[in-house]
């Protein structure tokens, strides 16, 4: 019998599994771009956002360009190595 504890509580949310899959295959990904693609609001992006980053999951970077402001993500190690765990410890559960 498999043990669900494995699975990382952090990623049962679609949109936090959105970002991190996002992030896991980009390098830095725009607040704009991320939630264009996710086809979420801008509160969701920003709570779950500031959820990953808490966990030490995503790193922000927030700048100006010209005099636009401008946020954007990139999975940090600590993240990819738990989104990693995750996929791992989905995969056993449906048996492959």
């Amino acid at each position: 019998m498999y043990n669900i504890s494995q699975l990382n509580k952090e990623f049962e949310s679609r949109v936090r599994l959105g970002i991190m899959s996002v992030l896991m295959v980009n390098d830095w990904v725009d607040f704009s771009e991320m939630k264009s693609l996710l086809e979420i609001t801008d509160g969701n992006m920003a709570s779950h956002s500031n959820a990953l980053e808490k966990a030490n999951y995503i790193e922000v970077k927030k700048e100006f360009v010209g005099k636009k402001p401008k946020t954007s993500y990139r999975v940090t190690q600590n993240g990819r190595i738990a989104f990693t765990e995750h996929l791992d410890a989905l995969e056993k559960l449906i048996g492959r």
